[in-house]
């Protein structure tokens, strides 16, 4: 009788692992078909008119904003003095914690060969300011572009960040159009 009520407690157990796995694909079933289906646009970033105002981290509904900066690689020239990487006027040429431009430590910098470094972005360390972006525009060649992560974006019908933009850079574009690259494509 005991051997009975276990087996039969392990039933409901498993019955309900599946029924909660179940319904919790089924919810995100649906939330990508009505995501899908409510809009054949997106919001998209305009690197071209980006003015990198910091309004992206401050503005988005997100608790992290879904724009992050992106690394247009075939525009990059791997320098060692890398403006979108290093802080304007550093002392010494190293990647100390305060010669770095990056507020939160998103650009990762390895050694290729003299004189060269490969610079990725770590994506959930991006917090969408544009330091980085504004500096490599600047100083640079462009390729650190600021992008909305459709992954990660609401695709809100009223944007928080496009309402607060100063250079309209948010517009909505066809879902085939995912990023708005200027220069080449990203790798």
């Amino acid at each position: 009788m005991n051997e009975s009520k276990k087996i039969r407690r392990r039933e409901f157990i498993n019955t309900g692992i599946r029924l909660g796995i179940g319904a919790g694909l089924g919810a995100i079933a649906v939330g990508l078909s009505i995501r899908s289906v409510s809009g054949e646009s997106i919001w998209q970033l305009d690197p071209s008119k980006c003015v990198q105002c910091g309004n992206c981290s401050t503005s988005c509904v997100m608790q992290t904003s879904a724009v992050k900066c992106v690394h247009v690689t075939d525009m990059c020239g791997y320098c060692d003095l890398c403006s979108g990487y290093l802080r304007a006027g550093t002392k010494e040429l190293n990647t100390a914690a305060e010669n770095r431009l990056c507020p939160t430590g998103a650009i990762v910098r390895t050694f290729v060969e003299e004189p060269y470094f490969e610079y990725k972005i770590v994506e959930e360390l991006c917090n969408g300011c544009g330091k980085c972006v504004k500096n490599c525009g600047a100083f640079g060649n462009g390729s650190l572009q600021l992008q909305v992560q459709q992954k990660l974006c609401l695709n809100c019908n009223q944007c928080a960040i496009a309402r607060s933009c100063p250079s309209e850079a948010f517009t909505r574009t066809d879902t085939k159009n995912t990023y708005l690259l200027k220069g080449f494509q990203k790798k």
